[in-house]
């Protein structure tokens, strides 16, 4: 069975936010998913940006699952990019990067950024002190799974 891994933004409404969804809909479709960001709003609306993967049928179910949980999903494409002019070059970024995308160029003492390596986790946006590291978050191709072709 073809894998499928997809990045979707999820809308909770109160009253579902404070369900375990996201558990059920990993147990119920064999499904794996990593949180990439999470919030809860005071009125207890719930977002959450999520990468899940999985064969193309159980994400086919497990999304069919989500919206008759009453979870509005956005399929999105993410990509880091880092402002230039901003970037001092400190080499924090460089400690969290699981793909070595960011490293420390020994000779210049500048923070180098291949963008081919770079998996979009985000890790290095929360940890640059000037902000020069961006998730660009936008809507996405979506996939044939939702449709179920």
């Amino acid at each position: 069975m073809a894998e499928s891994k997809e990045t979707i933004y999820l809308s909770f409404p109160p009253g579902v936010s404070n369900k375990p969804v996201v558990c059920n809909l990993a147990r119920s479709f064999d499904l794996t998913f990593n949180i990439l960001k999470a919030r809860i709003s005071p009125k207890q609306e719930g977002h959450m940006t999520i990468e899940i993967s999985g064969s193309r049928e159980n994400l086919r179910h497990g999304l069919q699952y989500l919206r008759k949980q009453g979870v509005q999903i956005t399929p999105i494409a993410q990509k880091i990019s880092r402002q230039e002019d901003s970037c001092i070059h400190c080499g924090l970024c460089t400690s969290l990067c699981p793909t070595q995308a960011l490293r420390m160029d020994v000779q210049s003492r500048t923070v180098l950024f291949i963008r081919e390596k770079c998996s979009a986790c985000g890790l290095c946006t929360s940890l640059c002190p000037v902000r020069a590291m961006v998730l660009e978050v936008e809507n996405g191709p979506w996939d044939a799974i939702v449709e179920g072709a």
